[in-house]
């Protein structure tokens, strides 16, 4: 069980919602999902959708504190929480440096590896460069750098002849993106809430898709969430010790999300387990990962957003 959910001390909270990113949509339905519970649980709430006048925007709304629902570039990556710094209002979730760390893909592989964490091996080049050559052998995974929600994957299979042109159909030749190992299997995530770990949940794609992609991830009937994930006590174990490492040598706090795969060697595979990312802004809508484990673990959702708001400081 994750313990008793903290009494409300707060009165007024600015939920930050929208913005400006690729998932502009997704975080529009987590803030008003969010907005609402807190409603249920008797805080003064003012929804906001970002814009370039946020600073002033609050500095007229005066919240008790901000709950971060952004999701992408700005919300997520370090940006807002140091406006919130200078502003000295207290946010969930992460801060400036875990939040910049988690979102750029290479840097935090570097944090996660010296924590004992494996990742899969990868490379860091333009766009250009990747449509124009294979960066490494396939089959490889073509993500953004700094994006999030699956934004923006290509999955090149084993045996391609060359990089396939959708690579260039996403983002600017000059934008930078990792080119990663791919690792097949099962996909699995676990979450810190707290100080608590979550139990695991494994995720299979539904409707053919290849992998947990954006349209898995937030279309109802996207994918299947089986809670506790079917592994064994070792994996499982290893899950869990691998998602606290992650998220504590990243320094994130609040609520953060790691996702994994899984070679799973009852299925012929080679049994390795790469943790794939750190997500320091979990979605918080109807199918979202980390409201799920958290009720499985005991608190309902408004119980979840009320302990965000009562956890929520500068100087994260």
């Amino acid at each position: 069980m994750i313990g008793k959910a903290p009494e409300r001390t707060r009165e007024h909270v600015a939920v930050l919602m929208g913005g400006w990113s690729a998932e502009r949509d997704v975080s529009l339905r987590s803030g008003a999902a969010c907005a609402k519970a807190l409603e249920g649980e008797g805080y003064r709430v003012t929804q906001i959708d970002v814009d370039r006048d946020i600073a002033a925007r609050l500095k007229e709304v005066q919240p008790d504190v901000c709950f971060n629902a952004l999701h992408g570039r700005f919300g997520e990556d370090g940006c807002l929480q140091g406006v919130l710094e200078c502003l000295a209002i207290p946010y969930t979730h992460s801060g400036v440096l875990a939040s910049a760390l988690a979102m750029h893909k290479e840097r935090a592989k570097d944090v996660m590896r010296l924590a004992g964490v494996p990742v899969a091996e990868a490379e860091v080049v333009t766009r250009r460069q990747a449509m124009e050559r294979h960066a490494i052998k396939p089959p490889y995974v073509v993500k953004p750098v700094d994006e999030g929600s699956s934004v923006g994957v290509v999955i090149v299979e084993a045996g391609a002849n060359g990089p396939p042109a959708r690579i260039g159909e996403i983002g600017k030749p000059e934008d930078l993106v990792m080119v990663e190992r791919y690792i097949p299997g099962r996909e699995l995530t676990c979450a810190v809430i707290g100080d608590f770990v979550s139990n695991i949940i494994e995720i299979k794609p539904l409707k053919g898709l290849e992998f947990y992609d954006y349209e898995a991830k937030y279309a109802p009937g996207g994918s299947q969430h089986v809670l506790p994930a079917d592994v064994s006590p070792d994996v499982y174990q290893l899950v869990q010790k691998y998602t606290l490492a992650a998220c504590s040598a990243l320094g994130c706090r609040g609520a953060a999300r790691a996702d994994f795969r899984f070679d799973d060697a009852a299925a012929g595979g080679t049994g390795e387990l790469i943790c794939l990312e750190v997500n320091t802004q979990p979605g918080m809508t109807e199918t979202s990962l980390v409201p799920e484990l958290a009720q499985y673990a005991g608190w309902s959702f408004g119980e979840l957003v009320r302990f965000l708001v009562e956890d929520a400081s500068c100087n994260r």
